[in-house]
């Protein structure tokens, strides 16, 4: 999976635990994806998180 160009955000491992306590492996995936963005007067396609999209760390091309 990408991991996000703007904040670095890629998938984080864990367990997920049964209730009789048995532990098997999960993985988290982040919300990417691949958009416009207007950067230096250019329009490049970059992958960026959605966090990273609503706060306004990212200028979308339009």
């Amino acid at each position: 999976m990408a991991k996000c160009e703007i904040c670095g955000k890629s998938v984080q491992f864990g367990n997920s635990v049964s209730h009789s306590n048995k532990k098997t492996s999960k993985i988290w995936r982040p919300n990417v994806q691949k958009i416009r963005v207007l950067e230096n007067n250019r329009v490049i396609r970059k992958n960026v998180c959605t966090s990273c999209i609503r706060s306004g760390s990212v200028a979308k091309a339009v």
